[in-house]
This record gives C-alpha cells, sequence and structure tokens, in this order.
C-alpha cells in the first residue's frame, strides 16, 4: 500500500501515512478491547472496523495518493482520463474488474481438457473427461467443485488444472458442473442438490464404469453437499463410494470465520422472507461478498489500479474465474445458512432430515482424506 518512495520521502505524504496507521491501530485495539460477550457479534464488530479502516486508507483517495499524482503529471491527464474510463466500464459489467477479461475465454485456454458431457438434468451436467494414458485405474473419480461458482476451477489452465493431473495420473475423471440457476431453477432447495447433484452423478458413474465404488472428491461447499449426500446414502443402507477427498470444506460450521459473523438470525429470517420459498440470489451479489472478505487484495487495489492509475489489470485465470458467478436457488441459500452457519446442524447426530432421512455423518465410514487451507 505504502510502496511509494513519496510516502517516505515526502514530510506531507509521510504525515498522512503515519496518521492514519497511528488511527488504523487505534480503532483495532478498541474493536479487539469491546466488551462484547457474543462472540459472532464482537467477530462482527472487528470485520466492519476493518472495513472502514481499509476503505479510509489514503491510497484509495486521489488527493492523498501520490502515485496518482505523479501518472497524472507524466501522462498529462490521460492517467485520468483513462481511469474513468475503467469507471465507466465497470459501472456497466456492474463489478470491478479484476483481471483482463478479454484474455479468457472458457472452451479456449480454460477448461480445455478434452471430454464429453454424458448426462444432464435440471440442475447439473456431468462431464467424462477422455483418458490420456494408455492403462487406465479400475476405479474412477468423481469430483464435486462449489455450485457458488463455475466448473472449471478445477480445470483452468493445462498447467494448473486439477482435472488434467488427475487424468495424467491414469484416472477415469468425471465431473459435476452446476446450471446457473435461473427462473426454472429458483425454487430448488438443499434436497434437490443432493438428489439431483451426486446421488445422481454417482448413478451415472456406476452405469457408465460398472464399478460400484468409485472415489469421490467435493471442494468447498460442494464437499459440503456431498458428504451430506453420502450421509443420506448410509441411511437408506448404501455404502457408494470407496473414498472421500474434501478440499477447504466445511461440516462442522462452529468457527466458520469471516463469513459466518456475517450471517445471524436477522439476516437469515430477511433472506427467508425474500426468496426462501422461490426467488435468486444473484451471482454478483454473493462475489462482493466474498471479495470484501479481503477487501484490499480483492477490491481497493483494483479501485486505485483501474480507476486511481488507469492502468489495465493483469490476466489471472483464477481471477477470472472468482468473476465469474453464478445464481443460487433461495430455498437452497435460505436453507443452507440457516442449518449450517446460524445453527451448525450438521455435526449433530439425527438432528437434520434429508430427502426423508435424519443423517449422521459420523456413520460414512469410508477412507477420507482431508484438505484445510488458510
Amino acid at each position: 500500500r505504502f510502496n511509494a518512495p513519496e510516502w517516505a520521502e515526502s514530510p506531507v505524504f509521510d504525515y498522512v501515512r503515519q496518521a492514519y496507521l497511528l488511527n488504523a491501530g487505534f480503532l483495532r485495539q478498541v474493536a479487539d478491547e469491546m466488551p462484547i460477550a457474543d462472540g459472532r457479534a464482537k467477530s462482527r464488530m472487528q470485520f466492519l472496523t476493518r472495513q472502514y479502516i481499509d476503505a479510509l486508507a489514503p491510497t484509495n483517495f486521489a488527493a492523498t495518493n501520490p502515485e496518482f499524482i505523479k501518472a497524472a503529471v507524466e501522462t498529462k491527464g490521460e492517467s485520468i482520463s483513462q481511469g474513468i474510463r475503467n469507471l465507466m466500464a465497470d459501472l456497466e459489467k456492474g463489478r470491478i474488474s479484476m483481471t483482463d477479461d478479454s484474455a479468457f475465454e472458457v472452451g479456449r485456454n480454460l477448461g480445455v481438457s478434452p471430454g464429453a458431457v454424458i448426462f444432464e438434468n435440471e440442475l447439473m451436467q456431468l462431464i467424462q473427461y477422455s483418458p490420456l494414458t494408455e492403462k487406465v485405474a479400475q476405479v474412477p473419480l468423481l469430483i464435486v467443485p462449489p455450485c457458488i461458482n463455475k466448473f472449471y476451477i478445477m480445470d483452468l489452465q493445462p498447467e494448473n488444472s486439477l482435472v488434467r493431473f488427475a487424468v495424467e495420473q491414469g484416472n477415469t475423471v468425471f465431473l459435476v458442473s452446476w446450471k446457473n440457476a435461473g427462473a426454472n431453477e429458483s425454487k430448488f432447495g438443499w434436497d434437490d442438490y443432493l438428489e439431483k447433484g451426486p446421488l445422481a452423478a454417482l448413478e451415472v458413474v456406476r452405469s457408465v464404469t460398472r464399478v460400484k465404488k468409485p472415489n469421490v472428491l467435493g471442494f468447498c461447499v460442494g464437499g459440503t453437499i456431498l458428504s451430506s449426500a453420502l450421509a443420506v446414502a448410509k441411511a437408506r443402507g448404501e455404502d457408494p463410494v470407496a473414498s472421500l477427498t474434501l478440499m477447504t470444506t466445511l461440516l462442522d460450521f462452529a468457527d466458520a470465520g469471516e463469513l459466518g459473523c456475517l450471517v445471524d438470525e436477522a439476516s437469515v429470517a430477511a433472506r427467508e422472507a425474500a426468496i426462501g420459498k422461490g426467488g435468486l440470489l444473484k451471482g454478483q451479489e454473493l462475489a462482493n461478498v466474498f471479495s470484501f472478505l479481503r477487501a484490499n487484495d480483492l477490491v481497493w487495489q483494483y479501485v486505485v489500479g483501474n480507476y486511481l492509475k488507469g492502468k489495465k489489470p493483469q490476466a489471472f485465470d483464477l481471477l477470472y474465474w472468482n468473476s465469474d458467478s453464478t445464481n443460487l436457488p433461495g430455498p437452497f441459500l435460505t436453507w443452507y445458512l440457516r442449518n449450517m452457519y446460524l445453527e451448525n446442524n450438521l455435526r449433530v447426530p439425527g438432528r437434520l432430515k434429508m430427502l426423508g432421512h435424519k443423517v449422521d455423518l459420523g456413520k460414512v465410514d469410508v477412507p477420507a482424506y482431508l484438505l484445510a487451507a488458510r
């Protein structure tokens, strides 16, 4: 943030920097020492304080950003004109540009591992990828990604594609691609995502490969959906998988991070009233929430770069995917928020009923690998 030499060399800008850092430290200390007994409420206070501090950084304003002034002088005002053009373009798109959107296209340089859609229903398509080895493992792999973004997070570019890596190791890979919910999907709930998602995909994988128990991998909320589906299968007396891998998946929401502090009874009740019986949460709204969890990296950095300096963001495949958000059905979202984030019911055996069965994750007895990340 304060890397430019002017922040140290200029007495004026050095004063602005020091005053900001001093006040930021004071506000953080006040938020940390606030006598709030409710842990969720205190976390919310700390989160909002950080948002306030980040938003008021002197780098975010033209008059107090020496790099803005330097660029404007060196370009004879062209950086200001380009910044305004960037702002107008982003206002038209409805989001802040984090990457060069023209550098990527799904099917051209993203999601290019060879494969084909072999099944689809109202909520998802199932992709089977072509083998890249002479011999393949007998047991296939089914991957269930999160439904809050597009499938190609698992298949970005060839050099950083999990799908391609798995296929190169001799695996027969199947991948669920969740549909972007529209009006026809606006009444689907959690049970629909289980039945029409991993449970339907497992049936197809078994039919195609004639292997009774494939390996399965779930990522993020895709892992929560997959684990719930396996708990339903167990309640039905079935053991449908050989192994389970979960990547950054929450099953116990007792410590759900900063996202959890934003979920309370009032906010969930408001969502339930608005879209709980039908409706959509727009993908961009959800994307904005995730961006502000790391506001300096995913919001203010681009406000300064795009609008104050008039620069074009660099091409970055992961940020292109991050900006390619999807809509969610209201009944699915509100059930998930209440039963997972707010009440943490999944961890309690028998408390939740899914597809007509009380579920108990503790009874899902398969070899499991769990990957957590910061």
